[in-house]
């Protein structure tokens, strides 16, 4: 049989549906066909300058190191209900396509109930169309952080999200096209209150990941069927800092291990923590090293999918990379290099200002095989040395500012896959933190691990 162009056009994208399907809908949904994993989430700084309550996404090939896209502006923002969203769920549904809910919800007002959640269709997240708002009951209650599962034995998606019906709880709706949903149930209400369900289906067991607001730990419970009530808790409560919420079970790409990711709730902490486990079935999630990982700036509450890698190249040609980077310490990897006061600095992360911590790594002002470090929010101002001292002063273009300001990248001195920086006029030094404050000091292979820490960054978005 003779196919024209066109009909075979079609068959190949036929197949790669079939394909994305199989993904997603096989005991093995972390499939080689996914390489990369895309990030949703919405935006916060402490004194909420970085506040954004649209679409946002980030990229990463590692699925722990994250590129915002768009310059970490939206890629869609709701027009209806509250015009804004929080808590926002990727799902890949059956046919390979995306779906995404998130919460109805335009800034923190936690008292201000709504019944709705905003739904948008999406081939590649490179568009988003079909936008409307779903309603999911008719209690005087919040409709809150959504997540969706495929339920094989129904034939439709689970959409979960926290709501209150006298106690705080789990609620499921079903439905097969994300428009009509059936009437909510009682998902989850295991006789103390919870917030923010993740749930993720691996093979023939449905893993249900919680906050117990009783104790303010995460939890992780399973059931073999995703029943409504059938879940039985099977890990003990975890948190890292002061207060944790939002559990996010991924399973890595590899198929070989998951991570669990759980966000600060305050916007003036550290945004995200994160654990690892060969076993999702076990109780045994490990801790990861803040060094490990490097969520999006300001990124809150929101999810990860994997990827393939056409995917990944498709939303990084639609929506760009950022165009400025930002240098975390190697050995205070919960603080980053900005400025303050026009003194270089290493200090917490989130800060404000948030521009603070952003640069342009430009070629380097005395020598274009060397760097300059231009700061985004004064753009006539570079990192320089003073009497050794790293200050942010103005470009007055003259050959000591210059060489001021110039710096070799290099590998870095307690780790090759990060980068340290050496001095363009004086080559035996190197840019480091000492008490916080940027200077440089001479340093070598034969230095203290401690000054050699001092002196390793990892760049990143």
């Amino acid at each position: 049989m003779h196919l024209s162009r066109r009909a075979l056009a079609r068959l190949a994208a036929l197949s790669t549906v079939a394909t994305a399907a199989v993904v997603v809908t096989g005991s093995t949904a972390a499939s080689a066909a996914n390489t990369a994993y895309v990030f949703a989430y919405f935006t916060e700084t402490p004194n909420m300058s970085g506040a954004n309550y649209g679409l946002h996404l980030a990229v990463s090939r590692d699925g722990l190191n994250w590129s915002p896209l768009n310059q970490n502006n939206p890629v869609v923002t709701p027009t209806a209900g509250t015009r804004g969203l929080r808590d926002p769920f990727i799902l890949r549904k059956q046919d390979g396509t995306f779906v995404v809910l998130a919460t109805d919800l335009n800034g923190t007002n936690f008292g201000e109930n709504n019944q709705y959640l905003h739904v948008w269709d999406s081939t590649n997240l490179t568009s988003f169309t079909g936008y409307r708002r779903v309603r999911m009951h008719g209690l005087n209650t919040h409709t809150w952080a959504p997540t969706a599962f495929w339920d094989a034995a129904r034939g439709q998606y689970g959409i979960v999200y926290s709501a209150n019906n006298g106690s705080d709880v789990l609620m499921v709706n079903y439905t097969s096209d994300f428009r009509t949903v059936s009437t909510n149930q009682v998902y989850f209400s295991p006789g103390f209150p919870v917030l923010d369900g993740d749930v993720v289906v691996d093979g023939s067991t449905f893993y249900l990941y919680y906050k117990n607001l009783s104790t303010g730990l995460l939890y992780g419970a399973r059931s073999s069927s995703g029943a409504a009530n059938s879940y039985t808790t099977y890990t003990s409560g975890l948190r890292q800092g002061n207060a944790i919420e939002a559990p996010l079970l991924v399973k890595n790409n590899e198929g070989n291990g998951w991570r669990l990711w759980g966000d600060s709730f305050s916007p003036v902490n550290n945004d995200f923590y994160a654990w690892s486990s060969s076993n999702v079935g076990g109780n045994s999630w490990a801790a990861l090293n803040q060094r490990d990982f490097t969520p999006p700036l300001n990124a809150k509450h929101g999810s990860i999918v994997g990827i393939s890698s056409a995917e990944y190249d498709a939303l990084v040609s639609r929506w760009g990379l950022p165009n400025w980077v930002r240098l975390k310490s190697s050995n205070f990897p919960d603080r980053f290099v900005r400025h303050a006061d026009n003194a270089g600095r290493l200090d917490t992360y989130p800060m404000e200002p948030f521009q603070d911590q952003m640069w342009r790594m430009v070629p380097g002002l005395a020598d274009s095989a060397g760097v300059s470090f231009q700061s985004v929010n004064y753009p006539d101002r570079y990192l320089r040395h003073s009497d050794y001292a790293i200050r942010l002063d103005p470009n007055d273009n003259t050959a000591t500012f210059r060489a001021d300001a110039t710096f070799y990248r290099v590998a870095g001195l307690a780790d090759a896959s990060w980068s340290s920086f050496r001095s363009y006029n004086f080559p035996d030094r190197y840019l480091r933190h000492a008490n916080y404050l940027l200077r440089i000091d001479p340093l070598s292979a034969s230095s203290s691990a401690s000054d050699r820490q001092d002196a390793t960054f990892r760049i990143t978005p």
